[in-house]
């Protein structure tokens, strides 16, 4: 009878440390994203995928700042209350909203915090030095090859003579990539016409201020536009004004073309790296990463809406044609 109450006794001791030791795997990441659209929401997917396939259990605390930077800086005060095992800051202005926070926050200075879909790490003040980020940040950069995408529009207009360009003046990343545009339009002799948004709902009025300065329009990884997309393409398809992308994921949404990479991907990247952090690398001498592999995509029903006749070569080169 004894052996028996012992043996009982020893399994549930046994059922007891198994549920604790399955409950000290598992993960809390909190998330601070900067707004919702396709391209950082795949960011999101291809992470939590990427971490689930590892094995790892995960507790997401997701947050949205509705493209808000105040709502940002409030989102990652909240964080700091949550303790976290690690955080995902998707787009630069919720990664400057984390990195000041925790400079505020001693708590929080030994807490891994990821990066992804941030443009500019070392014009943002994120880290100090790409390969050796110096603190508890690093993370996955999209970094866009300017000199790639105006190419791509100039075999598209080989005319071309101005383009204009929206963004959010506010957004650190958008004024790093438009000085890297302005530097390839120079050279190229081509005017740059510039129309700055401080919020989505000045998407609109601000892409009908391009209508008779441009030839066309590129939208760089800007998330105050990409995030109002929708309503720039009305403006270029009402007034035959080409549009142009640099992430792949606005093409379905009117872009006549894009060359970029997967956003999907660059969260899965950025989920291998947290695999590597939780199983005790140090976001301090772990390097910041870059996707090389871009893919062109050709939106054939918005080329025909705005007057684009599209080169059988670069028909032939996509890796994706919508019809």
């Amino acid at each position: 009878m004894m052996n028996r109450f012992v043996l009982s006794a020893c399994l549930v001791l046994l059922f007891g440390m198994s549920v604790s030791a399955g409950a000290e795997q598992a993960k809390v990441v909190s998330v601070n994203q900067f707004v919702e659209h396709p391209a950082l929401d795949s960011v999101l997917r291809g992470f939590q995928d990427q971490l689930r396939e590892e094995g790892f259990q995960v507790d997401y605390r997701v947050h949205n700042a509705q493209a808000n930077m105040a709502t940002a800086n409030l989102i990652a005060q909240q964080i700091v209350g949550e303790r976290p095992d690690l955080v995902l800051a998707i787009a630069t202005p919720s990664a400057q909203a984390m990195a000041q926070t925790v400079k505020k926050n001693p708590s929080m200075q030994k807490t891994p915090i990821l990066f992804s879909a941030v443009t500019d790490p070392l014009g943002a003040g994120l880290v100090k030095d790409l390969q050796n980020p110096g603190e508890n940040i690093t993370g996955t950069s999209d970094l866009t090859p300017m000199d790639q995408h105006l190419a791509l529009i100039r075999e598209f207009h080989p005319e071309l003579t101005s383009l204009g360009v929206i963004y959010n003046s506010g957004e650190a990343n958008s004024r790093a990539l438009v000085d890297l545009l302005k530097a390839e339009t120079d050279k190229a002799g081509i005017k740059l016409e510039e129309a700055t948004v401080a919020r989505s709902s000045d998407v609109f009025q601000a892409s009908r201020s391009l209508v008779g300065r441009a030839q066309a329009v590129y939208v760089p990884t800007d998330n105050t536009v990409v995030s109002a997309f929708e309503a720039l393409a009305k403006v270029c398809q009402d007034n035959k004004l080409p549009l142009y992308a640099a992430d792949v994921d606005s093409v379905p949404r009117g872009a006549v073309a894009a060359l970029g990479f997967d956003y999907y991907e660059h969260g899965r990247q950025a989920g291998a790296m947290a695999g590597r952090i939780f199983r005790g690398a140090d976001p301090a001498s772990t390097p910041v990463e870059t996707q090389q592999e871009l893919e062109l995509h050709i939106n054939l029903p918005a080329a025909q809406a705005m007057g684009v006749t599209i080169p059988q070569a670069l028909l032939d080169r996509a890796g994706k044609i919508l019809e």
